[in-house]
């Protein structure tokens, strides 16, 4: 065992004392059985995790009753609702790699034999993810679960994203203080990541179809009880993995990546996910091309439609609908799509595990002959304004918008954006554009929901399109495209627009341009001041300095920066 080098021999005495120190050392005998670290993400300031204490002790519980010894370890979390709109939301996508590294820290220094990963909400998950294909021991997923919808006393269906919006229509003044109160009030009703499909239950969902979490991960509620017993099952199997020696790149691999986004595609889930996931596939070395995601999407229907992309549907709906587990039994029926022989933690295959799923309500989850839309939920564009790629949420775009051309309102900032949205620059056919909010420009690729709830909020959301180098969260609808590659801040072509330049917006043909030549796009970029860098000291500098485009996954590396 890995553990054995600090736990074996009359040097590791001291070693010992200390681990008996800690009181999780029973017996000597202990010192027998594998060590199994339980990394939780539990913290008071996600209402994701604000539940994860009790489920690390349920966890741990399993792990003794299996066979091993638990150490339990917290990794940090910042909860993007509350970051968003200000300086707090640089640090989201910046926290994934001290998430990872934390988790590689702590297994590495202690020798851990294998991990069980206890995630929840939005760059958690991927932050675990990394770390367990970097580190490469048995480890297995289990998230917290998914929030209850929201239900106002008049009865209408809420969430999280109901309530930015309703900041938009209280600027306009659509809704008075009681109404934007009664959302505050009853959006987000119980613990849990955010009732829709947004990141952290993309991610949670995509889990499944890459075979690290169990079925059912994705969708059962937080309060579920049988989440509870989902946590059992997952601890019960760490040493399974171990004595069969399956790890994480075992597991995720090219395969397994194309099941996760044939999953992706078919649930409209949040553009962050191909970030997350270009990241997690960085760390294990597969090599994945965005244009792979276009060539995808023409071959998955688009079944499930959760919100923000309509608003009567959340994860629980998915859940008494037949789960994550039905879509992938649907959408397997497309000749050759999934790789249905690939291995999960459960021990079987992807294709086992879904073998008796079934749709138990067709108008939640819909059959492969008659989907939403022929075409997958995510389309990767590319053109002289985003040669190396931007990211757009079809599924939640309204159709009058999939083609679309207009002038552009240039923005520097979110909060530039922010402030000129809520002071009326904007009018039907524009296409706002909010640059140098890239992983370098921002830093850390700050989330727009504010502004793209706001336009919605003020009845533009089919008028108005958004482009960023930034990135959308995944509750945001409309037309809006993010991650546009290269960034301003390295000069990419988003850098050279100015108001009034003509962008057009071609999602079905997969196409993001400006109607500039090349030359002239050139010569503007060879007249800009060098980039001078908002932030100059601290952990967001460093992060600046290291970190790589968007159509990367946003990575640290040490290559590009020497």
């Amino acid at each position: 065992m890995r553990s054995d080098l600090i736990k074996k021999g009359f040097d590791k005495a001291p070693h010992r004392s200390l681990l008996k120190a800690t009181g999780v050392i029973k017996s000597d005998e202990d010192f027998n059985k594998p060590f199994i670290g339980v990394c939780n993400s539990y913290i008071d300031l996600i209402p994701g995790h604000v539940h994860l204490q009790e489920f690390g002790r349920i966890v741990k519980e399993e792990v003794r009753k299996a066979g091993g010894v638990p150490f339990e370890f917290n990794t940090i979390g910042v909860d993007d609702g509350i970051a968003m709109g200000h300086i707090g939301m640089r640090y989201s996508l910046a926290s994934r790699e001290l998430i990872a590294d934390s988790v590689e820290t702590v297994a590495e220094a202690h020798r851990l034999d294998g991990l069980i990963c206890i995630p929840n909400c939005d760059k958690i998950v991927p932050g675990m993810l990394m770390a367990a294909v970097r580190l490469n021991i048995p480890t297995i997923f289990i998230s917290g679960g998914p929030m209850k919808a929201g239900y106002t006393p008049s009865g209408d269906v809420v969430d999280l994203i109901s309530v930015f919006e309703g900041v938009g229509k209280y600027s306009t003044g659509e809704i008075n203080d009681d109404k934007l109160k009664e959302l505050e009030n009853f959006a987000c009703p119980t613990c849990g990541s955010c009732s829709g499909m947004f990141t952290a239950n993309s991610m949670n969902c995509l889990m499944e179809a890459l075979g690290i979490a169990l079925p059912g991960n994705g969708s059962i509620l937080a309060v579920d009880p049988k989440r509870h017993e989902l946590a059992k099952q997952a601890a019960s199997k760490i040493i399974d993995l171990i004595n069969k020696d399956l790890k994480p790149r075992d597991i995720i691999n090219k395969k397994s990546i194309l099941n996760a986004f044939a999953l992706d595609m078919a649930m409209g889930g949040s553009t962050n996910t191909v970030l997350h996931t270009l990241a997690i596939a960085n760390e294990a070395e597969i090599d994945f091309e965005l244009d792979e995601l276009n060539k995808l999407a023409q071959r998955v229907p688009y079944i499930c439609k959760v919100s923000p992309a309509t608003k009567s549907v959340h994860m629980e709906d998915v859940d008494r609908a037949g789960g994550i587990s039905a879509i992938l039994k649907e959408i397997s029926k497309i000749d050759g799509l999934l790789y249905l022989d690939s291995p999960t933690v459960t021990g079987k295959t992807l294709g086992e595990n879904i073998a008796e799923a079934e749709i138990k309500d067709g108008n939640v989850i819909r059959t492969v002959d008659n989907p939403f839309s022929k075409t997958g939920g995510l389309a990767v564009l590319f053109g002289n304004l985003a040669p190396n790629g931007s990211v757009v949420k079809t599924g939640a775009v309204d159709p009058k918008m999939l083609v679309h051309r207009g002038p552009a309102v240039i923005f520097d900032s979110q909060d530039e954006a922010l402030e000129g949205i809520r002071n009326g620059k904007l009018k039907a056919g524009d296409v706002v554009v909010i640059r140098y909010e890239g992983p370098k420009g921002g830093p850390g690729m700050p989330e727009m929901l504010a502004p793209t709830s706001e336009i919605m909020g003020m009845g533009l959301g089919d008028k108005v399109a958004l482009i960023t180098d930034g990135r959308f969260s995944g509750g945001t609808r409309g037309a809006c495209i993010g991650h546009v590659s290269p960034e301003a801040a390295v000069r990419g072509p988003i850098a050279a627009l100015r108001n009034g330049d003509i962008i057009s917006i071609d999602i079905p043909n997969y196409k993001l341009e400006v109607e500039l030549s090349q030359e002239e796009i050139e010569r503007r970029l060879a007249e800009l001041p060098p980039f001078e860098p908002k932030i100059k000291k601290g952990y967001l500098a460093r992060y600046s300095k290291m970190v790589t485009s968007a159509n990367t996954g946003a990575i640290l590396s040490i290559k590009e920066n020497q």
